[in-house]
Parts: structure tokens; sequence; C-alpha cells
């Protein structure tokens, strides 16, 4: 297989930093060439092991990865420019795309070796993790807003708090009215939608506003309440509890997440007794 270093590089500067390789600095430079080279070991023992003589990389899938990269430059002579300032041309990234797909192939094969992931798998995990499968308790929110601004006639902090005052008692008297009252008094963009601000959970909101709207009833109105931007009136619409999502909801999500897990690991495991063989 042909050297890698200069597409590593390449891709690494890019992936690390957001540069090309001449655009590093010292020290940037220094821990892009520290981690090419424990790839470029990594992979020569990976394709010397006779997993890799039982796998090949398809010349659809290199024209396809290969494609995926031309499409990033607006013309070919753009491409080729940049290839050369990282002593690269066509072909030898042909060569070196051709050799990171052939690796990820070899890994595909080790970790495919794992046993299928059975129900009692999923099923323990589900009873271990429980907390991971916890719905937070969320709340169906609507509200009016009328901001505070010193400078802007009749938004003064007197001003502003006498409106939203007097479209409080309003609502005391037509609770019903809440989404009318938003159309019209409602100095927020979800004024459009009758002040709904959609499902909420806890650490969405001003912390203000949190405190207030997690502690109505359905249908409740709150008193006025501060935050960063103004004035609000806060309407719960819905309460959701806490819950635990169903197993059956999760299954699936389990399962891939365990046969990922077993995918790594054997991976881990694998390239670890390569190295150390080598060593």
């Amino acid at each position: 297989m042909p050297e890698n270093h200069p597409y590593l590089t390449l891709k690494l500067a890019q992936q690390l930093f957001q540069r090309a390789p001449g655009e590093l600095d010292a020290e940037q430079r220094q821990r892009v060439d520290a981690i090419v080279a424990r790839q470029v070991r990594m992979e020569e023992r990976i394709l010397a092991t006779p997993e890799a003589a039982q796998v090949s990389v398809s010349p659809s899938a290199l024209e396809e990865a290969l494609a995926q990269i031309r499409c990033r430059y607006a013309s070919e002579a753009e491409f080729l420019a940049d290839l050369e300032k990282s002593e690269l041309d066509p072909d030898r990234l042909a060569q070196a795309i051709a050799c990171e797909l052939k690796v990820a192939a070899v890994l595909d094969r080790v970790a495919g070796q794992n046993d299928d992931v059975g129900d009692t798998d999923v099923e323990i995990y589900y009873l271990v993790h429980r907390d991971r499968f916890r719905r937070p308790e969320n709340r169906t929110l609507r509200h009016i807003l009328v901001t505070i601004n010193d400078t802007l006639p009749g938004s003064d902090r007197v001003s502003a708090r006498d409106r939203i005052d007097a479209i409080g008692k309003r609502l005391v008297k037509s609770p019903g009215r809440f989404g009318e009252q938003a159309l019209k008094h409602s100095e927020c963009p979800t004024a459009l939608s009758n002040g709904q601000l959609g499902t909420v959970k806890r650490g969405q909101l001003f912390a203000e506003l949190e405190a207030v709207a997690f502690a109505l009833s359905p249908g409740e109105i709150s008193a006025v309440v501060e935050s960063p931007l103004g004035f609000h009136l806060l309407q719960c619409v819905a309460v959701e509890a806490e819950s635990l999502l169903p197993l059956e909801s999760v299954r699936s999500a389990i399962r891939e997440r365990i046969a990922e897990s077993r995918r790594r690991a054997s991976q881990k495991s694998w390239i670890a007794r390569l190295l150390g063989e080598a060593a």
C-alpha cells in the first residue's frame, strides 16, 4: 500500500484546526505529525493482517469517495491546486483513499464477528439504565410579553408594568381570552400564534419563567413575572408528567446501541492485540 502521510496530514489539519497543512503553526503541525505517525503505523499493521487479505475496495466505492471530495471545490483547477499544496496529485489521492477504505473494511469485518444482540441483552440494558429512558416533565405554555424600553415613550418600566397589569386584570375576568390578548398586545413573535410557546422542559426558559411555569396547573394563568426580556403573563395549557419510556418504544434503539458498543469494543481489542504483537 502507498505512503499515506500527505493525505492524512491534509485531513487531520482540516479536522482539528480547519486549516491547510501549510497554515498550521509549529505546535499544531507537531500535533498533526504525531497523530499521522501513529495512524500510519496502525494502518500498516492492519493491512498486513490475514483479515486484510480477505477484503477489497470496489472501484465504485473508490469513485464515490473521490467524487465527494471533488464536489467540495468550485472547479477542477481549484481542486488540483489544493492537492499540489499538500504534496498530492489525483493518483496519490486515489491510492490514499483506497487505503483508507480498505482499513475501514477490515475493521468492519472484525466488528461483524460479534454475536447478534438478543432480547435478553436488550431487556437487561433497559433495566440497568432505566434513568436514560425517563421522559422529563414538560409543560405546554402560552405567554404574553410586554417589553421594557426606557428610551421609547410608552414602553418605560412604569408604563410597561401598567400595560401588563391591565391585560392581567382582563384575563382574571375572562381566562379564555388569553390567545386574543396575546395576539393584540404581546410584543413577542409568538403573538401571531396566540402566544403559543409550545412544549418545553426544564432548562429551556429563563430561570424566572421556569420557576413560575412549572408551578402552574393546567389552564392556570400566572401573576406578572419579569425576565430579561420584559414582563410576562404565562398560561399553562397542559402538563405531561415525568414518565418512563416503555421498553417496546426503545427496543430497537437499545439493540443498535449495544451492537455498536460491541463493534467498537471488538475493534479496539483487535487493534490492541495487533499492536501488542507487533511490539
